[in-house]
Parts: structure tokens; sequence; C-alpha cells
């Protein structure tokens, strides 16, 4: 879920999110050496094989390891900022600059209410989209893959690939939600976009309503939609719970079962204490930052859709609505005849 044409518009993004997914892989390594010198610590303190040696060298190895992870969240934090910065700025100026060059006739092609809307709540969720989805995606793909990697050669292969192989279930069901939510948001938008262009015009019209004694029934039609929008909302809202709950079950479901693998292999002397503690400790990373990608998956389902809309009213051809705009030092003459007011 990918939206080429705005990577294209926000290039300059594209080095912060390499970034920020650079950052969050050391801020992994880190977390995974950490946790291997701790269950090598403990195996050693429970089987009386630990020297005073070896105590300063764990106890070095693991400072160093918070702090590489305490600066990778710094960091991480910092380039989800960075690239997600001059998003609204952007978008928001090239939908002034449409405005203008549409003059007064863009509204026989969208309501003003929903220019606003876009605006101004269409363009906060690219932001997310751009700071947090987009790094957590690439990350997602990443992560599983060198947590294999390090269990494979370091505990045991089988073990490592039973949870690889589970970690493809929640990209399954986020696909399968998408196909759902796509044409739910649609619709979301539009009903969102079409009260917020009723609300503003009742709003600038009121003293008009008021004088023809129809703001009452105005205010009621208010209400038929805006419990209307409550509806679609809690749609919504329950398409999110219901798939971030299937998301868990795969997640942890995966985690458990990888974790009951290991159990078998200790307990039957396959592989040694450290070694177990060490997968049981990692086993939910496989699935975690899949996990993190399906909770950005909702907002950046709403900035895509949301985006849509926007490329889709930057795309209005401007021939036949502009405005003629003089040369530069044309002059003009403008003559006004039988003009009256009356009131």
């Amino acid at each position: 879920m990918i939206k080429t044409r705005l990577i294209r518009l926000l290039s300059h993004s594209k080095q912060f999110i390499v970034l920020n997914v650079i950052w969050k892989w050391i801020g992994l390594l880190s977390q995974i050496v950490f946790t291997y010198s701790l269950c090598i610590f403990l195996e050693q303190v429970i089987y009386g094989a630990l020297t005073k040696e070896n105590m300063y060298s764990f106890m070095f190895i693991q400072i160093g390891s918070l702090i590489f992870k305490i600066l990778s969240d710094h960091m991480v934090t910092r380039t989800s900022y960075l690239a997600s910065r001059d998003v609204k700025s952007e978008l928001r100026s090239r939908i002034y600059e449409k405005l203008l060059k549409l003059g007064a006739s863009y509204r026989e092609h969208v309501a003003t209410g929903e220019v606003v809307q876009l605006a101004g709540e269409g363009v906060e969720q690219l932001e997310t989209y751009f700071g947090r989805y987009l790094p957590q995606f690439f990350y997602s793909l990443l992560a599983p893959l060198t947590l294999y990697i390090v269990l494979a050669f370091t505990v045991d292969s089988k073990a490592a690939l039973v949870l690889l192989v589970c970690v493809p279930l929640i990209p399954i069901s986020i696909v399968v939600v998408q196909k759902i939510a796509k044409r739910l948001l649609n619709k979301y938008w539009a009903i969102y976009a079409g009260l917020s262009d009723n609300f503003l015009e009742n709003l600038q019209g009121l003293t008009t309503l008021k004088i023809y004694g129809t703001d009452n029934l105005r205010a009621k039609k208010m209400d038929e939609e805006a419990e209307h929008f409550r509806n679609i909302t809690m749609k919504v809202l329950t398409m999110q719970l219901n798939s971030t709950s299937v998301m868990d079950i795969m997640a942890y479901g995966g985690a458990s079962f990888g974790i009951i693998l290991t159990m078998k292999y200790y307990l039957y002397k396959q592989i040694l204490f450290g070694q177990a503690l060490f997968i049981i400790l990692l086993s939910a990373e496989f699935f975690l930052p899949l996990r993190r990608l399906g909770s950005f998956f909702h907002v950046a389902m709403n900035g895509i859709t949301a985006s849509e809309k926007i490329f889709k009213f930057l795309d209005i051809n401007e021939e036949k609505n502009s405005l003629l705009y003089l040369k530069d030092n044309e002059q003009i003459n403008i003559e006004i005849k039988n003009m009256y007011f009356n009131y």
C-alpha cells in the first residue's frame, strides 16, 4: 500500500524514511545483543560458571547495547519527524495554488467544505503515513529476516524457521482487511465531506435561514446527517477493532507456538537453557513489527483515501476554468455601464 505519486511529490522525504529504517534496525540489533548477553549471563549464574571477568564483560556489553538502543530510539523519533515535516506545508500550498488558479469556478468541481476538510484533516492523516507507516512497512520486512538469521546461526534453525513461517499470517490478514476497508473508507470520506460542506453552508447562511424561518428545518436535516455520519464512523471503528483482534491472535499465537516448540527442544536436551531463554524472549519480536504496522495501517488507509481526493482536485483541468491572466506590463481598460443597486 505505497502511493507512488505521493512518494514522487515528496521525494526529499525518501532519505529520512531510509534513515528511519536503518535506525530501527540498529535498535533491533542492540536489543538482540542485550538479550543474548543477558541469557548467557543467567545461564552461567544458574550453572555456577560465572567468573568475575565474565561478569564485567556482560555488564560492559549490556550497558553499551542499552546506550545504542536509547540513541536509536531518539534518532527514529527525529527521522520520523523529518520525513513528515514538509508534508503538510507542501500539500496545503499546492491546494491553495490550485484554488487560486481555478478562481471562483472551483465550486463547479468540489464543495468548499470538502476542500477545507481535505486541507485540514486529510493532510494531517498523510503526516502519519510518511512519518510512521512507510518506515514501519519496510522495517517490518527486515526485522523478521534479521531475527531468523540470528536465531538460526546461534540457537536452532528449525525453531527460527517455524517463527518465520508464521509471520506472513499478519500481512495476509492486512490485505484481506484492506479490501474491506477501502470501500468503507471511501464511503466514510464522502459522507464526512458532505456533512462538512452542509455545516459550512448553514453557518454562512444562518441569518438568511432565520429570516425565512427555515433554521429549524435545516437543523433537523443536519441532525439526520450527523447521525448517518455517526453510524458510518462506528462501522469504521468496528472494522478497525476486529482487524486488530485478528492481528493480535496471529501475532501472539505464532509467538506461543514458537515458545512451545522451544520448550520441547529444551526438555529433550537439544538446546541449552540460555538458548531456550533467548528464543523465548525474542519470539514476540518476530511479530511485533508487523503488529505495529497493522496499527498504523488504518491511519494510512485514511491518508491514502484523502490523498486520492486531493490528487483528484489537483488534476482538475484549469484551461476552461481559470481566469485570464495579464502579461507583465500589459494594461487593460474596464468600463461599467448601467450599474445600479437596490435593497
